[in-house]
This record gives C-alpha cells, sequence and structure tokens, in this order.
C-alpha cells in the first residue's frame, strides 16, 4: 500500500503534440500529416489514430488507451484518464487529492483507507475510526453505544459487567438470571456468600439467631431451623446436665449424652451415686430419685 503523489500533464512528457507544417508521412500508417494533428515521441512522426494503437499508455483503471487529447496521471509506471482516477470504494475524483495504492492498483481516498483498516465494532461492523468512543475485552472492540446487556439491551458502555459465553449482562440482569439467592432472605448472592447444607447464605444472612453475630467460619448449632453459636447456645438452649449442672452442648469432651426420663448427662456424669462407677451404656437402677450401679442398692 503506497501514498501517492500525481503528475497530471496533457500527454506524456515523453512525446509532443501538433499539427504538421511541413511535409511528413506518419512513420506507421504513412499517411501524409502535412496539416494535420500529430505526434512526435522518440523523434518518429504519426497520426493521431497510430499513436492510440501502437505508442499511447493504457489506462490502469479502465484498460483503454490514453489518447494524445487526454489528460493523463501517472505514478509509480501506472497511468490512468483523469476521469478514471476515482476512489475505489467511494467514487470521489482523486486528482489533486491524496490517495493511496492498495491492492490490485486500487487507489482509495484518505477517508476510506482509515474507515478499511480500521477495526470493526462486534456490534454493528461497523468500523471504529480513531476518536470514537470504544470499550475492548479480549481483543474484541465495540462503539460504546454499541456495547450492551445481552438481557435488557440497555447500554453498559464503561460500566461493569459479567460475560457468560459470548454474552455480556449488566450487573443487575446478572443478579436476576444467574445468582445464588440466599435462602433467608430470598435476594441475590452478588459475591462471598457460604453454603450450608446445600443451600446459599448471604454471610450476614447466615448469623446467630440470639446475639445476631455472624456465623460463617464459626462452630454453631442448628436447632430447628434456628443457628447458634456456641456460647449462645450453651447458655439459651442447651440442657443441663443434671450431674455437674452444666450445659450440654455436643462440643468438646463428653459429646455423648445419656437421656433418662425427662433428665439427661453428660456420658461421664452418668455415674452410680454411691461408687462413682461410670454407668454410660450398662446397667443402673433408679432410686429415689438417685442413679445407682446394679450391686450398690443392694448395700443399702
Amino acid at each position: 500500500m503506497n501514498p501517492g503523489a500525481l503528475q497530471l500533464q496533457t500527454g506524456p512528457g515523453s512525446y509532443t503534440v501538433g499539427t504538421m507544417s511541413e511535409r511528413f508521412d506518419c512513420h506507421y500508417c504513412r499517411d501524409p500529416l502535412q496539416g494535420k494533428k500529430y505526434v512526435q515521441k522518440e523523434g518518429r512522426h504519426c497520426c493521431v489514430k497510430c499513436f492510440e494503437k501502437f505508442c499511447a499508455n493504457t489506462c490502469t483503471e479502465c484498460k483503454k488507451p490514453i489518447g494524445a487529447d487526454s489528460k493523463e496521471l501517472h505514478f509509480k509506471n501506472r497511468y490512468w484518464h483523469d476521469n478514471c482516477f476515482r476512489c475505489f470504494k467511494c467514487y470521489t475524483s482523486l486528482v489533486n487529492e491524496p490517495f493511496m495504492l492498495r491492492e490490485n492498483n486500487k487507489v482509495w481516498c484518505s477517508n476510506c483507507t482509515a474507515a478499511e483498516d480500521a477495526p470493526r465494532c462486534k456490534g454493528c461492523f461497523k468500523p471504529i475510526i480513531a476518536g470514537d468512543q470504544n470499550v475492548e475485552y479480549k481483543k474484541m472492540v465495540w462503539h460504546k453505544d454499541c456495547f450492551t446487556c445481552s438481557q435488557c439491551k440497555q447500554v453498559i458502555g464503561s460500566g461493569s459487567f459479567f460475560p457468560k459465553g459470548d454474552e455480556f449482562y449488566c450487573v443487575s440482569c446478572h443478579e436476576h438470571k444467574f445468582a445464588k439467592t440466599c435462602a433467608k432472605c430470598k435476594n441475590p448472592i452478588t459475591s462471598g456468600g457460604l453454603t450450608y447444607q446445600e443451600q446459599p447464605w448471604h454471610s450476614e444472612c447466615f448469623i446467630c439467631s440470639n446475639c445476631k453475630k455472624q456465623l460463617g467460619g464459626k462452630r454453631f448449632t442448628a436447632v430447628e431451623d434456628q443457628f447458634y453459636c456456641v456460647e449462645c447456645y450453651k447458655e439459651c438452649v442447651a440442657k443441663k446436665c443434671a450431674g455437674c449442672k452444666n450445659p450440654i452442648t455436643g462440643f468438646g469432651r463428653g459429646t455423648s449424652v445419656v437421656n433418662y426420663e425427662d433428665e439427661s448427662w453428660h456420658d461421664y456424669c452418668f455415674k452410680c451415686t454411691k461408687c462413682a462407677r461410670g454407668l454410660a451404656n450398662k446397667r443402673f437402677v433408679c432410686h429415689n430419685g438417685k442413679i445407682y450401679c446394679a450391686e450398690c442398692p443392694k448395700r443399702l
């Protein structure tokens, strides 16, 4: 592709056109030239007809001879009629105008050259000219107003968006179409969050039912769809051991619980009142509201 600077003239500079006043014959057809228009080239005289047939340059565009009376333009050993020298794309005359010589000897004006070489908008497929506001993403480019949400069709422009395959979504449409919904507040979870029993939660929604502290990453206990941190579970929910009177939390030592009638014990607190023998998973006797091993009541 070459930028052009043209030379415009009436007939190429390698010959002379005039009216013959002397006695000469055409070099080619031998017709007399006296009193007629002729062309002199390389020391030879010829009639206009033979000039066009044997000597004239051929127009690069229309492929016809450029006659002695025509205006000829030439650039890098290529020749055009002045009325053939037009932009290949928009047909504007390029005589005395800047141009580019492109493939197949076609000339282009500067505007069409800029448009042809410019990147194409992924939305409208039109060129993005220097100075146009645009959006680029992964080697693709859009006019700013062509970069729209695939769902609501509103212009995203330079705002935040979420890519999904070949589609793009604004924040609002992405939340409603793709985001998980919190099990408690039923609103979309746009970032972060956690999962409990295969249900998604906002971190700020997964809290202790009593003290309202967030439970994400912490130990907690679930009781009838309510969640409690360790401290609140001990104070407000957990049963008290009939032996030591402390809460039975299920954490740490004594995770096993012994239940009898309406009372509960840590497994290590469930022992014979007389001999202190551990009775978890063993036979025992309840006498006057107290727990004994099978042997000790016989000694009372």
